[in-house]
């Protein structure tokens, strides 16, 4: 039964509210700006991409598999987003049943004694339940039903804060996306950084045997005279600077071994790896595509474009508490003063149903400052989506250019290198024959031990650089 006066009062509600219309804010935002170049400069206009190649096929090595493979299992951080993917799905779930009916089961109890000179004392002095059957004193009530209650969603707000959980569970999964590539792209630079440090102790210790030998030969020559101790001290010094030298990148194996070790979640131990072949490790070629690919591939990306999705519906959802709310609420159960009763009916049964309007009249500043800041944050969404894909194109850019010259540069210390290995032998007969000073021999030892170690950091660079540009591409999280 719906009792007329909450019935007028609702007609009313919806008169007020059809007026009030018209005074809804509105705001107008600008379209986001997706447009991109062409194509990279000195890249083919192909869409072969890298990028959708998976992981395991872009890697060759077992051992840096193998790592990475543990480290999408163990990580830490990955396994915290994961779950935080699960607290997004579970919000879907609560936001699908706001707009859905609630019933509850009810049951109550209560005891009531009214005094008896008061209006509901005077009526039960003067009325019986039943004939010859006084009110109880004290009075007993006991209630058992169901109850339900259930917002009609005419402005369609439930429904979009189900859509926007929806779209920011699929953000937080390209969240999650992005992390992985990044997370990959870690283990393997450092696994590349750890292979170079090898071949860097290994050059270490073969300029230290060089250089002890041609120490032995300058303490010779200064007991014959041919030379002062000078250039023993000279040859000591570099002998004492190269040992140091060699302490630091023992440490630094030990510093990038514990990286890797956290990256794939397990407490220090050694980090296998294949270094005796690292300066013939194979540059694969990585095909950039067209830079449009870049809105479908890269997962940051894509998480802005959902986060700016979500935003427009929250701006709906804010424009929506300008309207009135309509609700409606009902009930259904048994209600007697003794257990006995309650299954005697219809006497016992007991029923109501409610439809209501509620709608903001005055002081709607709270109401209005939440729109503003829904388009606000609207508006923040799409720079912010806007700049992950200007970010993106120019990381591609930058790393597309590092690899070409970093080829170069490589090619060109290789012949720097061959040079100057022969160098050593002639620079070390030609002192032995007192043609050439000791200060070019040492000299002629330094600038190779430089050139060596160098085209070791050049290899290192070209192969984080290649990895560098298929992350930036969206790489690595299929």
């Amino acid at each position: 039964m719906i009792n007329l006066k909450t019935y007028k009062g609702f007609c009313l509600s919806c008169f007020i509210a059809i007026g009030m219309f018209s005074c809804v804010p509105t705001k107008n935002i600008r379209e986001v700006n997706k447009s991109t170049p062409k194509q990279y400069k000195n890249a083919a206009n192909d869409t072969t991409n890298t990028a959708k190649i998976p992981w395991k096929h872009f890697f060759k090595d077992p051992y840096l598999i193998a790592l990475i493979d543990t480290a999408l299992t163990n990580n830490q951080e990955l396994n915290i987003m994961l779950q935080k993917i699960g607290i997004a799905q579970n919000n879907i779930k609560a936001k699908k049943g706001e707009y859905l009916p609630f019933v509850n089961f009810f049951a109550a109890a209560d005891l009531d004694k009214v005094g008896e000179y008061t209006r509901d004392g005077a009526v039960e002095q003067n009325l019986n339940i039943r004939e010859d059957e006084a009110f109880p004193e004290p009075l007993t009530n006991y209630t058992i039903g169901l109850s339900a209650s259930w917002e009609l969603d005419i402005w369609k707000k439930l429904r979009n804060e189900k859509k926007a959980a929806v779209l920011e569970y699929l953000a937080s999964v390209e969240g999650k996306n992005f992390m992985v590539t990044q997370l990959i792209s870690e283990i393997a630079s450092a696994y590349y950084e750890l292979m170079a440090l090898d071949n860097q102790l290994t050059i270490i210790e073969q300029n230290l045997n060089i250089q002890q030998n041609a120490l032995k030969m300058v303490k010779l020559q200064k007991q014959a005279a041919r030379t002062t101790q000078l250039a023993v001290s000279r040859f000591e010094a570099d002998v004492y600077k190269n040992q140091s030298n060699k302490y630091n990148i023992q440490q630094e194996i030990i510093e990038t071994e514990n990286l890797i070790n956290y990256l794939v979640g397990r407490y220090p131990q050694p980090v296998t790896r294949g270094s005796d072949t690292f300066l013939e490790q194979q540059i694969n070629p990585v095909l950039t595509g067209i830079p449009s690919q870049l809105l479908t591939q890269r997962p940051d990306i894509k998480q802005a474009e959902l986060e700016l999705e979500a935003s427009k519906l929250n701006v709906k959802i804010a424009r929506a508490n300008f309207y009135p709310s309509v609700g409606i609420s009902a009930g259904v159960g048994f209600e007697a003063f003794k257990p006995k009763f309650l299954t005697h009916t219809p006497e016992s049964l007991a029923y109501s149903l409610v439809g209501d309007m509620v709608a903001p009249l005055i002081n709607r500043n709270a109401i209005k400052a939440a729109y503003s800041t829904a388009n606000n944050k609207q508006l923040e969404t799409i720079f912010d989506y806007e700049k992950t894909i200007l970010n993106a194109f120019i990381e591609v850019s930058n790393h597309l250019s590092k690899v070409e010259n970093l080829k170069e540069s490589y090619r060109l210390k290789e012949n720097q290198v061959n040079s100057l290995t022969e160098a050593i032998d002639l620079s070390i007969r030609l002192f032995k024959s007192a043609r050439a000073e000791y200060t070019e021999v040492l000299l002629t030892q330094r600038e190779a031990l430089d050139s060596k170690m160098e085209i070791i950091e050049t290899k290192k660079d070209q192969l984080i650089a290649n990895i560098q540009l298929y992350q930036s591409l969206g790489g690595g999280w299929n």
